[in-house]
């Protein structure tokens, strides 16, 4: 691959990084060029996603196999490689329509609950891009890095007692698991030497037997790492509350952020505890079973338990990365495709759940409103005076609560797994995939518990849309503009997509559990990437 194209698999990295950078000129009267440079931004991400993707693929003349960007023109594992394949291209494509949903509906009125918001979103997108597209595991720390650190400012974005209280609690957790994340790196290197994955790979099967546990401990610290940002139990008692009290364009990318930490269990696991990992093969699928069904259980029983449509989202959220788990502990190719199907429904529909949210509970109770968003206001720093914003609400939706009875019904549809929706078809075939392979117990319990969090989903949805819909008020409905409603259109779009393009993208998931689950053209395009020509003097 030559010319533009082979530098493609940068682009979704460095292209957030400078126009964050670009707009830090820009002081906050200038929003609408902040605006436009972030929103022209995130749908060429979108762009840039799809054509790697295609080219991972085999589309567009590309011959299929996964790209390797060597940063520096240094051979791995000595230097920084980025890698695309097809599941770290799904994984881009996702966020980048994520991003660009929640960035569109925050142009409603949430940029302006707060200084600096795009420069912050940018560089989340291009942290969460990073940890998607990096070959080794200390980059993979850098991206964290910089996703966790655009995320404090994120989290933080308005005001409200609330909403720092559950900030001061996400940013002490995410600051210890860093700690737990570098300690398990400097295991793994003492072991092995080298922290390209791909070299990890080819390492792993002859690490002697005496140092194998000290391997396995190195590995265990560095997954836990993941596993409190994929949200598990029990370490998931900050993420139904932190993300209840983001802004809810905020909440809405953050769907992403936990299936970072499943993405990157899911890759260390097929290249380092694969079939041909000798001795490690198959390390920790049990625990990752049943921590993937506490944490179903406890995100099930948190959705009947909440009344709080935002903690039902939250809790959804925990039910979803249970079942990505759990589902990656028994394993199998056919149960990897099911798997990838339901990451991606699942993160549409919870992304636009998050976006829904805010204007149905638009009505509710002044204590139950997290304060500082309604009225945004900017000290001018050159002359003291303070510049309050247009309004900018745009125009008018009439019908407001059918529009939003629609929406709100087909994420409860969605979320709930019922028929003929992609969420359904996702479960579906999980459950199908378990009964292709052997039957055993787990087999069962992991049946019951997505019926049971889908039945619990649909009780605790419907009963939410009664109180906040369907029962007559005093008040007249909320004003919904344009702004707001075409994101959560988007991405209910892109859902009910999924479903009539269930065939194509079925095909497209199962040649990435058959990459992951011969991961020997990932580790050749790796170790064996070639040196860009070097320009004679």
């Amino acid at each position: 691959m030559t010319g533009w194209q082979q530098h493609l698999i940068i682009a979704p990295v460095i292209l957030p990084i400078l126009v964050g950078a670009l707009l830090l000129a820009f002081d906050e009267r200038r929003r609408s060029v902040k605006r436009a440079l972030s929103f022209g931004t995130t749908a060429a991400l979108i762009g840039i996603a799809a054509l790697l993707l295609a080219q991972v693929d085999g589309r567009f003349g590309a011959d299929g196999t996964p790209q390797a960007y060597l940063l520096g023109n240094w051979p791995a594992p000595f230097g920084i490689v980025l890698v695309a394949d097809r599941l770290s291209a799904l994984m881009l494509l996702l966020t980048a329509v994520l991003g660009f949903t929640a960035l569109f509906y925050a142009m409603a009125r949430w940029d302006r609950s707060g200084p600096r918001f795009h420069v912050r979103f940018l560089l989340l997108l291009a942290g969460v891009n990073g940890a998607f597209l990096t070959g080794d595991i200390f980059n993979l720390f850098v991206f964290f890095e910089v996703l966790l650190a655009a995320s404090y400012g994120l989290i933080l974005h308005g005001a409200g007692a609330e909403r720092t209280k559950a900030s001061l609690h996400y940013i002490t957790i995410n600051i210890a698991t860093s700690l737990l994340f570098l300690i398990g790196i400097a295991l793994i290197y003492g072991v092995t030497g080298t922290l390209n994955m791909a070299d990890l790979a080819a390492r792993v099967p002859l690490v002697p037997p005496q140092d194998l546990g000290l391997l396995e401990a190195g590995t265990a610290i560095l997954g836990v790492a993941f596993l409190v940002k994929s949200g598990i139990w029990p370490l998931s008692f900050w993420l139904p509350r932190t993300y209840a009290a983001a802004a809810p364009p905020v909440a809405a990318i953050f769907a992403i952020m936990t299936k970072v930490g499943v993405y990157i269990i899911l890759r260390l696991t097929s290249l380092l505890f694969g079939e041909a990992s000798g001795m490690a093969a198959g390390f920790a699928g049990e625990w990752l079973i049943w921590s993937g069904f506490a944490t179903m259980l406890f995100g099930t029983l948190g959705i009947l338990a909440t009344r709080t449509l935002t903690r039902v989202a939250g809790h959804y959220v925990l039910v979803s990365s249970g079942t990505l788990l759990a589902a990656i502990g028994i394993g199998g190719e056919a149960l990897t495709a099911a798997l990838l199907f339901y990451l991606v429904s699942s993160t549409l529909a919870v992304g636009a759940l998050y976006l829904i949210i805010e204007p149905v509970e638009r009505n509710a109770d002044e204590e139950d409103m997290i304060m500082g968003v309604a009225e945004p206001v900017f000290d001018d720093e050159y002359t003291g005076a303070v510049v309050e914003e247009e309004s900018e609400a745009g125009v008018v939706i009439p019908g407001t609560i059918a529009i939003l009875g629609g929406g709100f019904i087909f994420c409860t549809l969605l979320l709930a797994g019922l028929p003929p929706l992609s969420g359904f078809i996702a479960k579906f075939a999980i459950i199908d995939a378990l009964f292709d392979g052997r039957i055993t117990a787990t087999t069962w319990i992991l049946i019951a518990l997505i019926i049971l969090s889908g039945l619990s989903t649909l009780v605790a949805m419907t009963r939410a849309g009664i109180d906040l819909l369907w029962t007559p008020g005093e008040d007249a409905p909320s004003r919904l503009s344009v702004v707001e409603v075409v994101p959560i259109g988007f991405l209910l779009a892109a859902c009910l997509a999924l479903m009539v393009g269930a065939g194509p993208l079925f095909r497209y998931m199962e040649a990435t559990a058959g990459g992951l689950a011969q991961p020997s053209s990932y580790i050749e395009a790796v170790r064996f990437a070639p040196r860009a020509r070097e320009t004679e003097p």
